[in-house]
């Protein structure tokens, strides 16, 4: 959820009321047990994933013309099997840290957070 400034050219911008703060993560923000193996997992996996990209965004000796070409929508875009694998490896991660198994489909897992999320507010699914 978010909301648009002035014109579309202008962009748009996530409200954290409603898009982050009620985003069922594993723990409570600042909960987290940092001692945790799960915890570590996330950090070294998404640590691994910024070292990955920065690296390619960046690399030794490019040329101007070559860096501008270096963007993270065109690495999306392409989509190199280096990043999908540090994806992957982040969301077995994630997956791990809720107690969920690998493999969900993403509605599966977006099921899950709503359930998540509606078990914590205090409101049941309804049938």
């Amino acid at each position: 959820m978010g909301t648009q400034l002035r014109e579309a050219e202008s962009g748009s911008r996530y409200t954290p009321t409603t898009c982050f703060e009620t985003f069922p993560l594993p723990w409570p923000p600042g909960q987290e047990p940092v001692d945790d193996g799960r915890v570590q997992a996330i950090a070294a996996a998404a640590q691994e994933l910024v070292r990955l990209r920065d690296a390619w965004l960046n690399p030794p000796g490019a040329s101007e013309a070559e860096s501008k070409k270096r963007t993270l929508t065109n690495l999306y875009n392409a989509r190199p099997t280096w990043l999908d694998h540090a994806h992957r490896k982040l969301d077995a991660a994630v997956l791990a840290a809720y107690g969920w198994p690998t493999g969900l489909t993403d509605e599966d897992i977006l099921a899950r957070l709503l359930a998540l999320n509606l078990a914590r507010a205090g409101v049941g699914l309804q049938a």
